[in-house]
């Protein structure tokens, strides 16, 4: 009698079986926002991060320092990637009102600058170990909570702006007068060179004393 062929009859129903994909993870949905008063000037970033259910799970917001309101942005998206990869966190959907970040993210748009481009180069590898990163723009009004965050912590690092103008006092014998700050003048703007320590809106009064250079 001659062999009989083989059968595939019952393959594949123990160990050569293939695994079964694993369902693709729900999506985190997370706002940042970055902001400077003065660009260059005190900044900060905020972020916001939801569960898939829609339940916010954490508020991030940080001061960090002198910098531009495009480099506060990445200190954001980096502080959320980092959240995320410490909690475990496989699939992700960033908004954020800066169009610029995201179109670099995106590679729609080229990293010019010397500052943004380190940045950019971690954020970009940090999102490559998820399993899902989406990145999109938002309008600032769907981005409020974020912004509210990030002016929340200038604010904090700044002080409570006085309720009123203090009337100026003349200059006592032994007592300190009003604080001096230097700063540059450049295309028309005068950039503090140190942190000022005002409300965003207060109004100073300014004296001109041109220094030599150095």
């Amino acid at each position: 009698m001659p062999p009989r062929p083989p059968t595939t009859r019952g393959k594949g129903l123990f160990g050569d079986a293939a695994a079964e994909p694993k369902p693709p993870a729900a999506a985190y949905r997370i706002n940042i926002d970055g902001g400077s008063r003065g660009n260059p000037g005190p900044a900060s970033y905020g972020v916001v991060i939801r569960d898939p259910r829609g339940e916010i799970v954490a508020k991030l917001k940080k001061y960090i320092g002198r910098m531009t309101n495009n480099v506060a942005e990445y200190y954001g998206l980096i502080a959320a990637l980092d959240y995320a990869q410490a909690k475990g966190i496989r699939s992700l959907r960033l908004e954020s009102d800066s169009e610029l970040l995201v179109k670099q993210m995106r590679g729609q748009y080229k990293v010019k600058s010397g500052d943004l481009q380190p940045l950019f180069e971690r954020a970009k590898k940090m999102s490559q170990g998820f399993e899902s990163f989406r990145i999109e723009h938002v309008y600032r009004e769907q981005n409020r909570e974020a912004d509210a965050l990030a002016n929340e912590a200038l604010d904090e690092t700044a002080g409570a702006a006085p309720k009123s103008p203090a009337t100026p006092k003349a200059s006592s014998p032994g007592k300190v007068g009003p604080p001096r700050v230097r700063a540059r003048y450049q295309s028309g703007v005068l950039y503090p060179l140190e942190d000022v320590n005002l409300a965003d809106g207060t109004v100073v009064e300014v004296s001109i004393y041109p220094l030599p250079k150095s």
